[in-house]
């Protein structure tokens, strides 16, 4: 789930990239001259701002709602890795025995002292 919001969210990111960068700005930009031939003249001049706008805001709608659903997604699912994870360490401690036998190990071979 996560994976498929997050190809979404960078799709989502580039095509508003591409949009913002076509409209017009305070003094020229794409939108005036190029936006119109791009798109085959159907939209021209004022069509073409207002198209490229709406479709931005369209756009960003989504990209929050996006952002908003992996938020959502990466909460929910930290919170059941620190459950399992308080789980995992109740049940490793419940299992070792309350007293250890271990021995302790002695040398295998005898320490040689060098006299002088």
């Amino acid at each position: 789930m996560f994976s498929i919001l997050l190809v979404l969210l960078v799709i989502v990111a580039v095509l508003m990239i591409c949009l913002i960068l076509l409209q017009k700005s305070e003094g020229s930009g794409m939108s005036g001259s190029q936006a119109a031939s791009m798109f085959g003249g159907v939209l021209t001049g004022s069509a073409a701002g207002n198209f490229l706008t709406k479709t931005t805001a369209i756009l960003a709608t989504i990209f929050f709602i996006l952002c908003a659903l992996l938020s959502l997604v990466v909460a929910k699912s930290t919170s059941s890795v620190q459950h399992q994870s308080e789980l995992r360490q109740e049940l490793t401690t419940n299992s070792e025995p309350a007293q250890s036998t271990v021995q302790p190990e002695t040398p295998a071979e005898p320490v040689s002292v060098d006299k002088k």
